[in-house]
């Protein structure tokens, strides 16, 4: 078997089930185990690690597919259902996390040394830390709404889906995180009493990319504003109120980033199992 047809059988689409087959048959790995473990963005780690074999054996068979034979919209949903794995593995193989860093929470992935910038990880045929696969591999797509999609184990993420990203809607998953990211205050957020427009680091974070992508697509009347804020606008202006467009007609609110929130996304002791 190629690796092409590996990694096919792991991201595609769902194959049609027999009669007697149950319904978790119907999923892919990664999907069943999302569909099972995460419930808006927040996960059941505590239960994910007592029963892990799945999520294991899913990152086993991601080492050593051929990424690079794949088409563009399957490789965006290889790379970001690799990283998003990658993070949950990196939480529970250090869960429950009690850290004492005083830059981060004592329950955030930060608290695990070198998580991000140097922990590697065989995924693709390459070995990669999860920032390689965030400044090295997704900038490959030309496409910022990939950033949006990262579960970084964290509450200031965009919203970890409960199902994998799959080539045949990749354009519609991604188009949903935007229209989810600029509803979610942790993402946009309008404070009409301080006359400022709120916004996730994550846009100042990948600042270029944003702007190169949305910069151009501003009303006019922004024209005075930086690239990166007529990006930020530009995303956050379909899902404005009347009264918020008012706001925005005025153009003399100021745009600042929000400090991310790097709270564990956990759902234990908020519900969860």
């Amino acid at each position: 078997m190629t690796g092409r047809s590996i990694v096919l059988m792991l991201m595609l689409a769902i194959a049609m089930p027999s009669a007697q087959e149950s319904p978790s048959a119907k999923q892919p790995p990664f999907d069943q185990i999302l569909d099972l473990y995460v419930r808006d963005g927040f996960v059941y780690y505590r239960a994910l690690k007592s029963d892990r074999a799945k999520l294991d054996g899913y990152l086993n068979q991601l080492a050593a597919a051929d990424a690079a034979r794949l088409s563009r919209n399957e490789q965006v949903a290889f790379w970001l259902n690799a990283y998003n794995a990658i993070v949950l593995r990196t939480v529970i193989d250090h869960y429950p996390i009690q850290g004492h860093a005083s830059a981060y929470p004592s329950k955030s992935i930060r608290q695990i040394p070198g998580a991000f910038e140097s922990a590697s990880h065989r995924v693709g045929g390459r070995t990669l830390t999860l920032d390689d696969i965030e400044k090295k591999v997704l900038p490959e797509f030309h496409d910022p709404r990939v950033y949006l999609a990262l579960g970084r184990g964290a509450v200031g993420s965009g919203r970890l889906r409960s199902e994998a990203y799959v080539p045949e809607r990749i354009e519609t998953q991604l188009s949903e995180m935007v229209s989810e990211c600029t509803s979610r205050p942790v993402c946009a957020q309008i404070d009409r009493g301080n006359n400022k427009i709120v916004a996730s680091s994550i846009f100042s974070w990948r600042e270029k990319e944003f702007a190169q992508a949305y910069g151009d697509k501003a009303p006019a009347v922004f024209a005075n504003r930086s690239p990166v804020e007529r990006a930020i606008l530009t995303l956050v202006e379909p899902k404005l109120l009347a009264s918020e467009r008012q706001l925005f007609a005025q153009n003399t609110f100021q745009v600042v980033f929000e400090p991310f929130d790097w709270t564990l996304n956990d759902l234990t002791g908020r519900g969860g199992r």
